[in-house]
Formats: structure tokens, C-alpha cells, sequence
């Protein structure tokens, strides 16, 4: 190769990604060539450890209540098959008037269920009883017209 005075040698290199620059050889390499390096160390880097408990966490420590939810009385579970028995219905047809699954009147007659006022309404309707209020057991009264 011959070279003359007008020409110049110029060498392409493909500048490094970020994760390149972060990786120990790069910095290595940086620190040989005399390139200023920049090192920082980050506040709680590492993750989200709480190592510090607050006030929340030992008021929690000092609870003794257990909170859960409210299901519903075994004795509402019982109005329910009394009145589904009484209209000779078995839970999946009385489940299939109301629109919903067999297993939800299954947990509603066993007490396992969290109380729904909307389907425990539905229910009401379908079997005829009152399952809320002061007057459980009783027959529902069909809504007249008010005068």
C-alpha cells in the first residue's frame, strides 16, 4: 500500500452501549487509557429493604384483634334450605333462578359465604322467606301497589 501526502487513515469504531460502559473490563480499560472514570454510590440502591421498623409497624406488632370478614349465620343457612326444601327445589335449581353458581348456595346454606345483600334479596324473592332483618323466617310479603 502506497500512501500519499493527501490521504488519511481514519478507523471506524462503533461507539459502546451503556451496559458496556458499566461492566468492570470497561472501567478497567478506562482507568489504563487515563479517562476520567466517575463512580457514585447510590443512597439504598439494592433493593427496597426497611431494615428501621416505624411507628405502623409496631403498632401492627401490638394488635391483638383478628380482623376477618363477617359471614353468614348458620341460622340464615338454614331459612335458606328450610325454604328451597319447601318449594321442592334442590340448590341448583334454586341457583339457576337466581343467576348465579350452585356453589354459592351451597356456601350460603354451609355459612362459608360473605354476606351479598343483593343475592341474599334474590334468594328472598325466589323461596318466599325474609333472610334479613328482625323478622327472619317469615313469609315475604309480595309488594302490593302503595295507595
Amino acid at each position: 500500500m502506497s500512501y500519499d501526502q493527501d490521504t488519511e487513515v481514519t478507523y471506524l469504531r462503533k461507539n459502546p452501549r451503556k451496559s458496556e460502559l458499566k461492566t468492570n473490563q470497561a472501567i478497567n480499560q478506562a482507568r489504563r487509557s487515563g479517562q476520567d472514570v466517575e463512580t457514585s454510590k447510590k443512597y439504598g440502591a439494592g433493593g427496597n429493604k426497611k431494615t428501621a421498623t416505624d411507628k405502623n409497624t409496631a403498632k401492627l406488632d401490638r394488635e391483638t384483634e383478628e380482623l376477618h370478614h363477617d359471614r353468614v349465620p348458620l341460622e340464615v343457612g338454614k331459612l335458606i334450605q328450610r325454604g328451597r326444601q319447601d318449594k321442592e327445589m334442590t340448590q341448583k335449581d334454586l341457583a339457576t333462578r337466581i343467576n348465579e353458581k350452585p356453589q354459592v348456595i351451597n356456601d350460603y346454606e354451609a355459612g362459608r359465604a360473605i354476606p351479598n345483600q343483593q343475592v341474599l334479596a334474590k334468594i328472598e324473592r325466589v323461596i318466599g322467606m325474609k333472610l334479613r332483618g328482625k323478622e327472619k323466617g317469615q313469609p315475604l310479603q309480595p309488594k302490593g301497589k302503595k295507595k
